[in-house]
């Protein structure tokens, strides 16, 4: 995107949660029910003053937490109602959080599509996840979802976890696909240096990560098999159906692979506009004061050099299926000797001298990071 050109793309941060689980490290608050009014507030007042920096109409807006249904309903209500139109407008959700009412609530608020966060349909995984949703709240929120309407939900799932053997994996896999969700997204169990998860399961942790990428390659093989695309490294979605043809790829996560630019709202929000790069501070107090005040909340920038950019650009679109453009200068970023050598292992095909395109073979995607890392100038 060129300098100065209206950002398409809006991320607003709802941090409130009923707990926290030992295995979180995003930005949460536990509670703070007296506060959501407030926060609400705070969002709003930071939407006006970089409402300049937004086209008229958004391509996509993405509702994370935390637990955004967690929110109030009445607050929820009215940030729903004062965001910018959007083609997508995504909302997260913890499947316990999810009935009739708020299901009514998000369509009624312009809410398109809804990602649900199951994790794993095993009590004993989900006990030791410290989730507070059971395999039952997965299928009622599903259900109550659809009776209003909803033909767009998505559910995470996470393999990795400590004692899951690849029987619980499959399990978790067809229990999923059984729900007939237009998106799955699954994620290996990355449990952050510092948290209670870490210091509980550390050892168990370790054991597990020889078993990832036979699970990794199960999870691809299973969910393809069903029909999926799997068109990001750990996101699938359905293929298009010939009675409506629509893409139901996540288009705000295709905006982050993509490297457009992107406007974030709420504590702990990061944004990337024209070159520059800011985290809003984490501090809920030190956020509320400062928009109460009509300033801006405190933030962390950081300047964006050419080199970066193109290295992001590089490493993010290389994680989706669809061949990567190499754009006037993006190719200063990429090893050209290393795509050659990468190439004879099968793992990166290039038509640098054809279409002007780099992606990674299936068994490069396999091998994700360490690949790209490698093709880095």
């Amino acid at each position: 995107m060129s300098a100065g050109a209206p950002v398409r793309h809006l991320y607003v941060h709802l941090p409130f949660c009923a707990s926290r689980c030992g295995y979180c490290d995003f930005v949460t608050v536990v509670g703070r029910g007296g506060q959501h009014r407030a926060y609400v507030d705070a969002l709003l007042a930071e939407l006006s003053l970089e409402r300049g920096v937004l086209a008229p109409r958004l391509e996509s807006v993405f509702l994370g937490g935390g637990t955004p249904t967690f929110t109030t309903p009445a607050e929820l209500r009215r940030l729903l109602g004062a965001l910018p139109p959007a083609e997508e407008v995504t909302v997260e959700a913890n499947p316990e959080t999810v009935t009739p009412g708020v299901g009514a609530l998000l369509r009624d608020g312009g809410v398109t599509r809804v990602s649900l966060g199951a994790q794993s349909f095993q009590p004993r995984l989900l006990s030791m996840l410290e989730r507070g949703a059971g395999p039952d709240d997965v299928r009622r929120a599903v259900y109550a979802l659809r009776d209003v309407g909803f033909d767009n939900i998505s559910l995470d799932l996470v393999y990795g976890i400590p004692s899951q053997s690849a029987a619980d994996l499959d399990a978790d896999l067809s229990e999923a696909l059984a729900l007939e969700p237009e998106h799955l997204s699954c994620y290996e169990l990355e449990a952050k240096r510092g948290t209670r998860f870490t210091h509980a399961h550390g050892a168990e942790l370790a054991r597990q990560a020889e078993a990832m990428e036979s699970y990794f390659e199960r999870v691809v093989a299973r969910v393809t098999g069903a029909g999926f695309r799997w068109y990001e490294t750990a996101n699938f979605c359905r293929l298009p159906q010939l009675a409506d043809g629509r893409d139901l790829r996540s288009r705000h996560n295709l905006a982050y692979w993509r490297s457009r630019d992107y406007l974030g709202l709420g504590i702990g929000a990061v944004s990337t506009i024209h070159g520059r790069r800011w985290r809003t501070t984490p501090r809920l107090g030190a956020y509320l004061a400062a928009l109460a005040a009509g300033e801006r909340p405190p933030r962390e920038v950081e300047e964006l050099s050419a080199p970066v950019r193109r290295s992001e650009r590089v490493l993010l679109g290389l994680r989706l299926d669809e061949p990567l453009a190499l754009e006037p200068g993006l190719e200063r970023a990429v090893d050209w000797s290393a795509v050659e050598r990468l190439e004879r292992l099968g793992l990166v095909e290039s038509g640098r001298s054809t279409d002007g395109t780099l992606a990674l073979t299936t068994h490069g995607r396999f091998l994700g990071g360490g690949v790209t890392a490698e093709l880095l100038a």
